[in-house]
Order: structure tokens, then sequence, then C-alpha cells
């Protein structure tokens, strides 16, 4: 059996991350005056995105 699970999470974390992101930038509920590294959203829609990446570079590889 030639399971290997890095690359349902790599798709999972990635369409996950990037609609994350997506919705972070185009709603941008930040209060009036907040910093712009405020939206919370963004940023982990972001790392998401980057995980995932990096498990599909790694399912990849091992191919």
């Amino acid at each position: 059996m030639n399971l290997d699970i890095r690359l349902p999470l790599g798709v999972l974390f990635s369409v996950i991350g990037v609609l994350l992101l997506g919705y972070g930038i185009a709603s941008r509920h930040t209060p009036p005056g907040a910093p712009w590294w405020s939206n919370i959203d963004a940023w982990w829609g972001g790392a998401l995105a980057a995980f995932g990446t990096l498990m599909l570079i790694l399912a990849r590889r091992r191919h």
C-alpha cells in the first residue's frame, strides 16, 4: 500500500489558505486607524497556503 498523506494535506491546506487569503485581502474589516499588518485572515491564509505548498512540493519530490 503506497499511501502518501502529504498530497491530500497539501491540496486541502492550499485551497483553504488561498480562500482565506483572498477573503482577508478583499474584506479588510480592520478598524479605522488600525495598522496594515493587523489583518489576521490574510496572515493565516498566507501561512496555510505556504504550508500546503510545502506539502505538495514534498509529495512531488518523493515520486
